[in-house]
């Protein structure tokens, strides 16, 4: 049995080292847009696996340019 562990709103946004604030995350829950969350009472929560996954699903992927070979110069 694996056990699930939670964040606090506070404990989000420093996860995103302050470049998502609480306002944010208020508005994407009112949305229903960003991580998924549980709510028990006034208490938001947010499971460390949904974060993962709403982190995967938001990886910009870049495709590798070839390198050019160095010109070679005569002297």
């Amino acid at each position: 049995m694996s056990i699930s562990v939670y964040l606090t709103l506070e404990e989000v946004v420093e996860r995103y080292r302050n470049q998502v604030s609480e306002g944010t995350l208020r508005n994407w829950r009112s949305k229903r847009i960003g991580p998924s969350f549980i709510k028990i009472g006034k208490a938001i929560l947010y499971p460390t696996e949904e974060l993962e996954r709403w982190d995967r699903s938001n990886l910009v992927s870049c495709r590798r340019m070839p390198i050019a070979p160095f010109d070679k110069t005569e002297d």
